[in-house]
């Protein structure tokens, strides 16, 4: 099944959902980053995340997502835009930490204490930036908190990345529900109801299900329509332009001395995608003559 989401409202416009497989996306990403087994559950549910909230998003928008806490892992960055892009990185991808009985301890590579940062650009003077501290550091849940308080939207929001016995990448998926005031209490409740149901999303797609059939499930007999279908795929937004400005950060004299070591020129590679590019003495030297 091709990675996908699908966005749907309810008839009376309270609820919305979308559901999506994020499966070659996630393999993609934690293949670029070389992840070990941990921390591809813990880079593929925030890519999940990420492709759930990008659906929000319209026409040029973007946003990002950035999980830092004192584990292992470092930071963990995602990017994603309304048309389905997504790229994400991991500061540190080998956690060391094996399996804690039959789950992933992602929350021990995320460490206990920590911030959810969140970037939007909806094509205003200023981009919306938004801070939370984490709750579980296992993701999802700290997704749902920074959506009820810095967004008061109350969500319920599942994400996961399911590995065979050889430690591939076999389904990565997710679901986000969420209720908009003044929402009925009672459909609420049958909301959550259906969402223990489901269980496992993962096991559910894997299974050979759809995300329409994940939300047709999560909505229950609540009346609801499909808004659209989006594609998503892995793709790199960086570029020799963007890595230019990237050194124009740094002071001309840090420039300067970095021409003077650097005969050869300079590589710059992308965090995100591992793609290199190179500066050379003539290329510096016109930098250097733009600070």
């Amino acid at each position: 099944m091709a990675d996908h989401l699908i966005r749907v409202v309810s008839a009376d416009g309270m609820f919305r959902g979308v559901a999506a497989v994020t499966t070659d996306l996630v393999r993609t990403v934690c293949e670029t980053q070389q992840t070990d087994l941990t921390a591809t559950i813990a880079l593929g549910r925030l890519l999940t995340g990420g492709a759930l909230l990008s659906s929000l998003l319209k026409g040029e928008q973007r946003l990002a997502l950035a999980v830092e806490g004192n584990g292992p892992v470092g930071k963990i960055s995602v990017e994603a835009d309304a048309n389905g892009k997504i790229r994400g990185n991991i500061r540190n991808p080998i956690t060391n930490l094996p399996p804690a009985g039959d789950h992933f301890d992602v929350a021990g590579a995320v460490g206990r204490a920590g911030f959810l940062h969140v970037w939007k650009d909806l094509g205003l003077k200023k981009p919306y930036q938004s801070m939370v501290q984490l709750q579980s550091s296992e993701i999802a849940e700290d997704i749902a908190y920074y959506l009820a308080e810095s967004e008061q939207t109350p969500s319920a929001i599942g994400v996961g990345v399911q590995v065979n016995s050889s430690g591939t990448i076999v389904c990565a998926a997710g679901f986000l529900v969420q209720s908009l005031p003044p929402a009925d209490e009672d459909l609420i409740n049958s909301l959550e109801s259906n969402v223990k149901k489901l269980g496992s999303v993962t096991d559910f797609i894997h299974q050979g299900k759809t995300p329409q059939d994940v939300l047709d499930i999560l909505f229950g007999s609540i009346p609801h329509r499909t808004l659209f279908k989006q594609a998503l795929r892995y793709q790199c937004s960086c570029s020799q332009n963007k890595m230019q400005k990237a050194l124009l950060t740094l002071t001309k004299e840090d420039l300067i001395k970095l021409k003077e070591e650097k005969t050869n020129g300079v590589e710059v590679r992308c965090e995100f995608c591992a793609n290199v590019y190179v500066f050379n003495q003539s290329a510096l030297q016109k930098i250097i003559e733009k600070l």
